[in-house]
């Protein structure tokens, strides 16, 4: 945010975007690429640990992959959130020849301390509802999660109530989280106003530039590095012949095309949950939320707790008496792939429509 300018900006939010995309396992791959027993970076580690490298696989392996997927998220959402912040106020601060740490204190850390909650608590949930990456890097029992035991009860001892009882405890817990970060949450947009000046950066000093610059490498590093690692392993394969089969390019554009209807169906679903949330909103006559609104905030969000396999198997059990479920699995695979987005879309249209609306609709 402070330098919205140097080379190549662009292109690194673009990339920081990849890992949203990518599937588990293929990250899971690449981080074994780079960081397993024969990985790119074995003899490095095993030359600073002066013994035998013994891989990623465990706990550290699932928390790197972790960090992997949610690190470009988070930035992509505190970036975004940042750029709610009322340009009038970096003009005062630019005359008032704020430095750079009264302008963080007193204009980029109350954006951040209020977008944090709601940052966190869908990085908590996304973690807490890992699958691929902690059945691949999870190494044993002692890494094992409440997703992979749900997974255990319904694919391998065919046990609903006991998925059913580790799911509640699951979304109970989840629940208790989330509820505490709400509860130090603020109004992103509270003191929004008209646009009256084009933003205009504070100036930052030598040692600020070198920090910033070397936090911005380590984290391109980071994330680009399993995916150069599996770009690398996948130019070995033999791609045209891929490319030439039927199945592949079947699959390809069936992935495209659910993909496509998925999306649109998110966007829609989470613009019309962010207008009703803002019109409950503007409807209340007392501080506190009502339950409702309660509701249209977070709702979308607990879905991601819920695991996939338990929704599938729900919508099995529950359709196989009225229709084919074979034959209207397309209908469901886009239609739950959006709700699972819809989080990720309601944390990125949230915050400029709230600002948005907080400026001109006194103007309505």
């Amino acid at each position: 945010s402070r330098h919205p300018r140097f080379f190549g900006r662009g292109l690194i939010l673009q990339l920081f975007a990849v890992p949203l995309a990518l599937p588990a396992i293929v990250a899971a791959l690449g981080i074994l690429a780079l960081y397993g027993r024969a990985g790119y970076f074995a003899g490095v580690l095993t030359a600073i640990g002066g013994q035998g490298w013994p891989g990623i696989y465990g706990l550290s392996g699932i928390l790197v992959a972790h960090v992997f997927f949610n690190l470009p998220l988070a930035t992509r959402l505190f970036l975004e959130a940042l750029a709610t912040v009322p340009a009038d106020q970096w003009r005062l601060a630019s005359q008032l020849g704020m430095g750079a740490r009264p302008a963080f204190r007193l204009i980029e850390w109350p954006t951040l301390r209020a977008a944090l909650p709601g940052v966190a608590g869908l990085v908590f949930m996304l973690c807490i509802t890992s699958f691929t990456i902690v059945l691949t890097l999870g190494g044993g029992p002692g890494a094992t999660t409440l997703e992979v035991a749900i997974y255990q009860a319904l694919r391998f001892d065919f046990d609903p109530a006991r998925a059913v009882t580790l799911t509640l405890l699951q979304i109970a817990l989840t629940f208790i989280v989330v509820l505490a970060l709400m509860r130090l949450g603020a109004n992103t947009v509270g003191d929004a106003n008209l646009p009256v000046a084009p933003r205009r950066y504070l100036s930052a000093g030598t040692a600020e530039t070198a920090l910033n610059a070397a936090l911005i490498v380590l984290a391109l590093l980071f994330v680009a590095g399993p995916m150069a690692a599996t770009v690398t392993s996948g130019l070995g394969a033999d791609l045209g012949r891929l490319a030439a089969e039927r199945a592949v390019r079947q699959a390809t554009l069936t992935s495209a095309v659910l993909a496509l209807l998925a999306a649109l169906l998110s966007v829609a679903l989470s613009l019309s949950l962010v207008m009703a949330r803002r019109a409950l909103a503007l409807r209340r006559r007392v501080d506190a939320k009502t339950l409702l609104e309660y509701a249209t905030d977070t709702g979308a969000g607990l879905v991601l707790v819920v695991p996939p396999i338990v929704i599938g198997a729900g919508w099995f059990l529950l359709l196989r008496t009225f229709s084919d479920v074979f034959a209207i699995a397309p209908v469901m695979v886009v239609a739950v792939n959006a709700v699972m987005a819809m989080p990720f879309a309601i944390r990125a249209i949230r915050p400029g429509y709230d600002a948005a609306s907080e400026r001109h609709e006194r103007l309505c």
